[in-house]
């Protein structure tokens, strides 16, 4: 099959499913996942596709149903954008997590491969650098996402008036990615609640 057919199938597929994996396309077609990225560039570059974290979406504008809320590359929760963690991959590639316990879980597993992190300071709402964050953890503050949950304050002297509040543990970046994967562990800890 032509590399042109190939990309008329998985136009006519992307057409029928509106997302696709790239293992799936490969399968779909009977040629490698790197064949099948050469496939997707032209269309990717013609903004037929966008693409996701291991797969493809059919663009917005082509698709019947409407466009469906992004989810946590971890626990696939809904993202809630006051709470969302994003973090920037090579190639541009954007990951979301939907707190940023599933932020620091998914830094600690990519290790290295992070070019930026970013999320929400938790009282202003205003976005800041990950790594440059002050963590929060054991409030007594419930803020109904995963467990044990971690909340994000720019400034540290805006982290200690909130545990003065509400309890809890200022960790920085480092000792929070620490700290979530020690706490998930911990048998008393459940992952997502």
């Amino acid at each position: 099959m032509l590399p042109v057919e190939r990309q008329n199938r998985i136009k006519s597929l992307m057409q029928e499913r509106e997302h696709m994996k790239i293992s799936e396309l490969s399968q779909e077609l009977n040629v490698s996942e790197m064949t099948i990225h050469r496939d997707l560039k032209p269309l990717i570059d013609q903004e037929y596709v966008i693409k996701t974290f291991g797969g493809v979406t059919l663009s917005q504008h082509l698709q019947k149903s409407p466009p469906s809320q992004e989810v946590c590359v971890i626990c696939q929760r809904d993202i809630n954008e006051r709470l969302a963690y994003r973090l920037i991959l090579p190639n541009n590639q954007i990951e979301m997590a939907c707190c940023a316990h599933c932020g620091l879980m998914r830094h600690r597993q990519l290790s290295g491969n992070v070019i930026q992190a970013i999320c929400h300071d938790f009282l202003k709402h205003t976005t800041i650098s990950a790594p440059d964050t002050w963590y929060v953890m054991d409030t007594s503050i419930n803020i109904g996402c995963c467990q044990p949950q971690v909340l994000t304050f720019e400034q540290k002297n805006d982290a200690e008036k909130f545990i003065k509040g509400f309890g809890g543990q200022i960790y920085t970046f480092e000792e929070a990615v620490t700290a979530v994967h020690e706490k998930m562990d911990c048998p008393s800890c459940h992952q997502h609640e």
